[in-house]
């Protein structure tokens, strides 16, 4: 039970990684608060995951509102006594398009979220970290970063900006005791590629199994990673086993791009 009295908060807690990352801490001995902007939904989640609701708690956030960053830390101290670390899940990924078809309104919205939004969550939970005596905080980053798979150039570009970032929150809040890393994650095998996939193997009049054969070409694994492949990497990060480890990236990609 690695995170065993440890409170955690999760953001971007819908039907995917984010549920998973909660999932995972829960298992691993957490406390963990929910958070997402569908309060109705977050509801939900929190009872399929503790029907006893004595370890889940949930908070209605959009990051982009540092008041309902303040909230979301408030519910953790408020309910459980402190926080202990912090999964910042929420992005926006649905933006498309290369430099040609990108609007200006995609760039603006994409890099507000996940990087601002990100930094506003990041800034709201320090002192509660700061105030257990440090924390971990666990940032979502993602391949396409370094190598383009579907074409989402905002995307893409704000979450290469969220890693200069991690650099200087390690930087910063490392004398706090605070550890910032990254997890970046190729495809993963939850609801978005799920759906991906069934799409295009309709659009095309192919198999599923051809749509993820070439996904897989070059993963050395040879397998899509799970949601849960990159919660169970989250929580090894929010775990005192890596309490040395702060600044850095990890791949969770089954060695499809190495470096």
């Amino acid at each position: 039970m690695i995170l065993e009295n440890k409170t955690i908060i999760v953001s971007g807690v819908g039907p995917g990684l984010g549920r998973e990352c909660a999932a995972i801490a829960l298992r691993d001995g957490a406390n963990v608060v929910l958070g997402a902007r569908n309060a109705e939904r977050l509801a939900e989640i929190a009872k399929e995951l503790d029907p006893s609701g004595k370890r889940v708690a949930h908070c209605s956030v959009d990051i982009v509102d540092p008041a309902r960053c303040d909230a979301v830390v408030g519910t953790a101290v408020d309910r459980f006594g402190g926080l202990d670390g912090l999964v910042q899940v929420a992005a926006l990924d649905t933006m498309f398009g290369g430099v040609m078809d990108a609007s200006v309104d995609d760039w603006h919205k994409t890099l507000t979220t996940n990087v601002v939004g990100s930094a506003n969550l990041v800034k709201a939970a320090a002192p509660a970290l700061e105030a257990r005596g440090g924390g971990s905080i666990v940032l979502i980053g993602s391949q396409s970063m370094y190598s383009p798979q579907v074409m989402q150039i905002a995307y893409a570009s704000s979450k290469g900006a969220l890693m200069s970032a991690m650099y200087y929150m390690a930087k910063e809040l490392g004398p706090k005791k605070i550890r910032v890393n990254t997890v970046v994650p190729t495809w993963m095998w939850g609801p978005p590629v799920i759906g991906y996939v069934n799409s295009q193997a309709d659009a095309l009049g192919v198999p599923v199994e051809q749509i993820v054969a070439g996904i897989t070409a070059n993963m050395a694994l040879g397998e899509i990673p799970a949601d849960e492949d990159i919660a169970e990497c989250a929580a090894f990060l929010l775990s005192n086993r890596a309490r040395m480890i702060t600044g850095q990236s990890i791949l969770v990609n089954a060695g499809e791009w190495m470096r």
